[in-house]
């Protein structure tokens, strides 16, 4: 299995001066961090899109961009690519320039995102929310696997045999995920055209997934991909220390980004008591010192049949050196355990 680091580029936000940490500061903390889960053996980094003050990051493909440059195996993948306000030659263009760098270690996890901002911001209406996604999804798998493309939608104009350049590693394919949070139908769709599938478990309990994923497996094959080829992977919190002071502090990180996020959406004020409860044995926060996350890591391998986890791993921005100490316990103590 692999083992894999997301991240959204949380910024702190300062009390004092009432203002956000400097994103630039940000950006370059992360490409240290990225660094260094090279170093330690990660497998895969995924970079995630917003379109808000709260966070650094737009353009994940220039962070990846950047972040090759530093690092030799870690696979580098956007997560995710709100393909929905996107344009799909544009993505192909960007990742395949990021293959072409990396030396092939680019992907792509495709997904509608949690954020709405991006559609006002790119001039583009909420009502073809659904219509835009399986549109361009259509496209860029076209534009994935075939040199010429012509294709015909009604929300984009149509290309009529031309070619998009350049052509990335592995005869111009790349790897596209279907990200997910617990839809049915996306989760179908992801089945029925053989796309690798990353489910993010945020909240709950893990095995409260399981049917949504045997779900996955049973339309994947249905549908006659070969089961040799089916991956699957989860994106959930998680953060590592061997101090549990660390541990105990990380939750007012965590409640300050979840009260900042459910303020705009109506949640109640994130508890100690909901902190606690992701961390137990059954919980969706992988939360702990490196026994307590490398055994819930092995839990939902072994339920869901895992080839590949993320842990989503800058949540409410920790300061630069706990991040650094979590990816280092991460890479050296948590991988050799579940892989």
């Amino acid at each position: 299995m692999e083992l894999g680091i997301g991240m959204f580029g949380d910024l702190a936000f300062d009390q004092t001066t009432g203002k956000y940490k400097d994103a630039g500061i940000k950006i370059r903390e992360i490409l240290e961090q990225v660094k260094l889960m090279d170093e330690v053996g990660i497998d895969v980094f995924a970079m995630g899109e917003h379109h808000r003050e709260d966070y650094a990051v737009s353009s994940p493909e220039m962070v990846l961009a950047a972040a090759a440059s530093i690092t030799k195996n870690i696979k580098l993948a956007s997560g995710v690519t709100v393909l929905s306000s996107s344009e799909p030659v544009k993505v192909y263009e960007d990742f395949a320039t990021l293959d072409l760098i990396s030396d092939g270690r680019a992907e792509i996890y495709v997904g509608r995102g949690s954020f709405i901002e991006s559609f006002p911001l790119y001039g583009y209406s909420l009502n073809d929310y659904e219509q835009l996604f399986d549109e361009k999804l259509d496209l860029l798998l076209k534009i994935n696997s075939e040199e010429n493309v012509s294709w015909t939608g009604k929300l984009r104009a149509p290309m009529e045999n031309q070619t998009v350049y350049p052509r990335a590693k592995n005869d111009g394919k790349l790897p596209i995920w279907r990200a997910v949070g617990g839809t049915p139908q996306s989760v179908l769709s992801a089945a029925k055209l053989g796309m690798p599938l990353v489910v993010a478990i945020i909240g709950g309990m893990p095995i409260q997934f399981k049917n949504l994923i045997d779900f996955y497996k049973q339309e994947y094959l249905a549908a006659g991909h070969p089961e040799s080829e089916m991956q699957i992977a989860i994106h959930s919190h998680t953060f590592v220390s061997e101090d549990q002071n660390v541990i105990d502090a990380y939750f007012d990180n965590y409640k300050s980004q979840m009260d900042r996020i459910g303020k705009s959406r109506g949640w109640a004020p994130y508890t100690k008591m909901q902190y606690d409860g992701g961390r137990s044995k059954d919980g969706a926060l992988f939360i702990g010192n490196s026994k307590e996350v490398a055994d819930k890591i092995l839990y939902v391998k072994e339920i869901f049949g895992l080839t590949r986890f993320i842990g989503h791993m800058d949540v409410g921005a920790p300061n630069h050196d706990v991040m650094m100490k979590s990816i280092e316990l991460f890479g050296k103590n948590v991988a050799p355990i579940v892989r």
